[in-house]
């Protein structure tokens, strides 16, 4: 039985079901990444519209869920994670609720057209507020999200699908100051460089376990194309680019200076990296790999906005 054919009685459960096709647990590096934008705009002196920020990272949130969700009817359609016995399930593998019978693909198909067509007015109600550049960003993050599964385009089958992710939530961060600032400004574009790049490493090592299965079905991720070693270099200097970047942008003078607890993350970035170095043919392996990974990602982005929001109070 899936959520479509549930009795009216069941609606609980399909509220559930639809909850955790969104893969909940992953939604927490946007809100973190929101927060980046939010608090930036917020140091500079620009205050905070507190309505505002609650609905940028509303929508963040139901945008990336939009995209999970695609990305699961895209991955069952093509095969990839009912080929895929090898994932490291809550990390990698998609949701498994169509493979485990618990959803269709009809289901997943319309849910994932609900969430994404209701970011368009919803999205438009905001640009109203906080002025038009905010269009421009909606409609590049609505366009990362269909191209990075479906065809024509499959991002992420092309071995791009790393660079999109980091575009994506890279205009998170620039949004999220917009609505608050009202204008574009240099200071979150930097800031969110280096957040994008701890996202994309998060794709990167996931994408290693789900390898195999990709492989199989001709979805040539970058894991793919690179093989495991090949990633964890890849992985290694990513993670260098991140935090040395988050450096020089501060030496720079384009953030503030208190931006540097963002480098509060290396320690765990590193350990992942070695970790991933030494098991990366070990997929098996990964699982603390990649939990601090998506630890690495979240404390970066919080303890610069944690930063920003104090300097902002001390102003």
């Amino acid at each position: 039985m899936t959520a479509s054919t549930l009795p009216s009685s069941g609606w609980r459960r399909q509220a559930l079901l639809h909850w955790r096709m969104t893969r909940p647990a992953f939604l927490l590096v946007t809100v973190s990444a929101a927060l980046v934008g939010i608090a930036s705009a917020a140091s500079c002196g620009c205050g905070l519209d507190t309505p505002a920020a609650l609905a940028t990272v509303l929508l963040a949130c139901v945008a990336h869920a939009g995209a999970n969700v695609l990305n699961d009817y895209h991955d069952a359609r093509n095969g990839a994670d009912a080929a895929n016995t090898q994932g490291l399930y809550p990390f990698t593998g998609g949701s498994r609720l169509i493979q485990q019978g618990q959803v269709s693909e009809a289901d997943t198909r319309r849910w994932a057209a609900v969430l994404l067509l209701l970011l368009i007015p919803a999205g438009l109600l905001l640009a109203a507020r906080s002025g038009g550049g905010l269009l421009w960003i909606g409609v590049a993050g609505l366009l990362i999200a269909w191209a990075y599964s479906a065809p024509p385009l499959k991002l992420m089958s092309r071995g791009v699908g790393e660079l999109a992710i980091a575009a994506a939530w890279w205009l998170v961060v620039i949004g999220a100051d917009y609505v608050q600032r009202g204008q574009f400004f240099v200071i979150p574009a930097s800031l969110g460089f280096s957040v994008a790049l701890l996202v994309a490493c998060i794709l990167l090592i996931n994408g290693v376990p789900d390898a195999p299965a990709d492989a199989r079905v001709g979805k040539r991720t970058l894991a793919v194309r690179l093989g495991a070693q090949g990633a964890a270099m890849l992985y290694a200097w990513l993670v260098l680019l991140a935090h040395g970047w988050l450096a020089l942008s501060v030496w720079l003078l384009i953030p503030p200076k208190v931006a540097l607890w963002g480098l509060l993350s290396l320690p765990l970035s590193l350990l992942a990296a070695v970790l991933f170095w030494r098991h990366a043919r070990q997929p098996r392996r990964l699982r603390p790999a990649i939990a601090l990974t998506i630890a690495a990602a979240n404390v970066h982005a919080l303890a610069v906005a944690a930063a920003l929001a104090l300097a902002a109070m001390a102003r």
